[in-house]
Parts: C-alpha cells; structure tokens; sequence
C-alpha cells in the first residue's frame, strides 16, 4: 500500500509535467500573481530600507534625546491660525528645564531666523571663501553642549566654549560638506570664511552624517555660538531646545518637560500643549504611520493582481479538467480514489501559483538590486518576511482558487469519463 508521501510525490510530479506540457498559457495564467508579487516586493523592499536608515540617522542624532519646538517636530501638518501665531520658545525655558527637571543631564539651545509659514526646514544662506560660493549653507547659534546632544564627533580641531559664547567670539564649527565645498586641500582650521555676509573662524569640523533619502542638510551645517548669532541677528527668536534625558527616564523628563514649559507659558489646564515635544522614536512612529498608508494601498494594488491571477488559475484549471476527463475516468477505473484526483489538480494549481511567487519574488529582488544601484538615496533591502509571505500568499491563492476544479474532478463519474471524446 503506498505512503501519503508517494502520493503527494506522485501528483506533484503529474503536476510538473502540466506545466512543462503548456509552459506559455502556464506563464500567462499566473501572470497576476506574477505582478501582485512582484509589486509586493518591490514596494516591501524600499518601506524596509528608508525605514532603516531613518532609524539609523536618528540613532545618531541621539535616543536620548529630547527635540522640543514651538510646532510639532517630524509630525508635517497643515499649521493651524493659533500655530502660525504662536510665540517661539525661548533661552530662559531652555534653562528652566535644565534647572527644575531631575530627570535631565543637560540642555542645548539653537538658535535661527524665523521661518516661513510654508517652510519646515532652516532658512540657507550664503557663504564665500576666496571667490568660492555655497548658497545653500545652513547658519545656526548653538550653545557649547550642543555637540554632545547631537552625538555629532569631531573631525578637526574643536567646538567653542561657554567662555567664547560669553565673549560674542566670532568663530564657527562647520559640517562636513562645507570643509569639502571650500577646504578640499587645505587645513581649514584658523581660516576665515564669510556667512550671510558675517567673517568667521573655522575652529572646528564635524564628521560627515548619516543621511536620510540622500539628504546632506546637517553636513552643510555652520554652527557658531548662541550669542555671537544674537549679536549678528538681533531679530532671531525662534529656538529649538535640545534635551539629554538620564539613561532609561525618557517618559518621565517629557512630563516634567512638558509641566515646566505649560507653566511657564501659561497653558490653561483644559487646554493642549503650545508647544512640541518629539523624541527619536516619536519621530520614526510618525514616518511609519505615514509609511504604512502607503503600504496599504500598495497591498490593495498587488491583491487585485493576485485575484486575478486566481482567477485565471480557477479558469485554466476548469479547462483543464474538461480537457483531461478521459484522463481522470482512467485513473479512477484502475483505482485512483477522489482524494487522489482532488490532490492532483489541487497540488497543480498550487505549483502553478507557487511558480508565479518565485518569478514574481525573482522580479522583485531583481527591481530592489537595480533601485539601490541606480539611485543610492533610495535605499531598498528585501526583508526575508516579505518573501517568505510572498511565496505562501502566492500558493494559498492556488490553494483557494483550485478548490472547486479539484472537487468537479473528484466528482466525475468513472464511466461518463471513459466515454468522454
């Protein structure tokens, strides 16, 4: 008596040779779930790369790290009339947390020109050095803890001091790319450079940073300290503070952040926080959430391929069966049982949709290879989950849609069948 074992070997093999015997009309039944699959893929293969190297730049920028602001910081929205008026934090709130929150190591200020009502990013400017133009360098006033906050290293020379902050020096540290767009072969390090029309010093040079979707922003960084930026631009009030909360207290310093900064600002207890507070894994929550949106319509995209590919499965196989009846009478007369024939054309309807994952999986690492080679801002790594879904997705689709030939065969009489032209 044969094994389970023979039998399902015996059917898949039976099932291989459909498929060898009609390889085009095979390829043009499974070609939905060929590009459902595919669409899968691809579309997994670049969420799970940006949403790495988010995480990976944010990590940088410091998981204890607090980012308070007068909006709502990596949360992009349509500002509201009380949001476009609100007053900006300012140096003193900065130093009421560092002073009355427990939980918190220390504190950082930036300080930049207002920005425009349609602008989340800083305001660029223009720098110079010996007939060389960057005009699109970022000028910001930082205290002298701010390197420690950014979790920033230095690549060159040094950062200021309190003392030179006190004193209005006029130096800066500079990023990464503003050392390559005017220093590339010489020691930057005591040069003069002019920003927004403002001499300074080059005292030091932070290392490149990790970028986000090729973004190179915080490399065209120059920071010089918090008052000397006041000195040069009297007007600037908007501030962002940057927090360092004590290891593992990170829920605890945003309650008192958030308690010193409604006190301070006269926020009614009935009424939301004027303010913003956004920490490294708020940040990324907000990306995912608007991530998984588009996930979900490319999910919805590629299930309307799978469903017409089943579909078509579903069709070819009702072909098939009346195609085959003579076939199927034969194998029942020397004692083929339903189970057998059910298993038959269910094992080569699964085979079929099986063959269409693997080409579509194929596809789709072939796209992801090809997108991160062609454009490198764009990161996709295909994640081993989505492949495995892909295949079992695919298969079930076989499994489902095969269910109803695979039970009319089963249910054919043997002698209709054998009388069958």
């Amino acid at each position: 008596m044969r094994s389970y074992g023979q039998n399902v070997r015996e059917n898949l093999g039976l099932a291989l040779d459909t498929l060898r015997t009609h390889k085009f009309r095979s390829f043009l039944t499974v070609l939905g779930v060929v590009i459902g699959t595919t669409t899968v893929i691809a579309v997994t293969s670049i969420i799970a790369g940006l949403d790495k190297q988010l995480v990976d730049v944010m990590e940088q920028f410091g998981t204890r790290t607090l980012y308070v602001y007068k909006l709502e910081v990596g949360n992009p929205h349509r500002l509201t009339p009380e949001e476009r008026t609100r007053k900006p934090l300012t140096y003193d709130d900065a130093m009421a947390i560092k002073e009355q929150c427990p939980s918190v190591d220390t504190v950082s200020v930036e300080l930049f020109p207002g920005l425009g009502i349609n602008d989340m990013g800083l305001p660029p400017v223009t720098a110079k050095y010996k007939g060389q133009d960057m005009v699109d360098a970022l000028f910001v006033g930082v205290t002298a803890e701010h390197v420690r906050l950014l979790n920033a290293a230095l690549g060159e020379g040094r950062f200021f001091s309190d003392v030179e902050d006190l004193h209005r020096r006029d130096i800066a540290v500079i990023g990464d790319g503003v050392r390559k767009r005017f220093f590339q072969n010489e020691d930057p390090i005591g040069k003069t450079f002019v920003a927004d029309g403002h001499s300074l010093e080059v005292v030091g040079v932070l290392t490149k940073f990790k970028s986000f979707l090729g973004d190179d922003e915080n490399d065209k960084g120059i920071l010089t300290p918090y008052d000397t930026f006041k000195k040069l631009y009297p007007e600037a009030k908007d501030n962002i503070i940057f927090v360092l909360v004590k290891e593992g207290q990170m829920e605890r310093a945003k309650d008192e952040v958030a308690e010193v900064l409604r006190r301070r600002r006269h926020v009614k207890p009935t009424e939301p926080n004027n303010f913003g507070i956004a920490s490294a894994d708020s940040v990324i929550g907000n990306f995912r959430q608007i991530i998984s949106t588009v996930a979900l319509v490319m999910v919805v995209i590629s299930s309307i391929g799978l469903l017409v590919g089943g579909i078509g499965v579903m069709n070819i196989m009702l072909v098939s069966v009346t195609e085959r009846t003579r076939e199927i009478g034969v194998r029942k007369a020397i004692g083929a049982r339903r189970s057998d024939i059910t298993w038959q054309f269910l094992l080569e309807a699964m085979t079929l949709t099986a063959s269409g994952g693997l080409i579509g999986i194929l596809i789709g690492w072939l796209l992801s290879v090809t997108i991160r080679t062609l454009v490198p801002s764009l990161p996709s790594t295909v994640p081993m989950w989505s492949v495995i879904t892909g295949f079992v997705v695919a298969t079930s689709i076989g499994l489902f849609f095969g269910m109803w030939p695979a039970m009319k065969a089963a249910r054919l009489d043997p002698i209709a069948a054998l009388r069958h032209e």
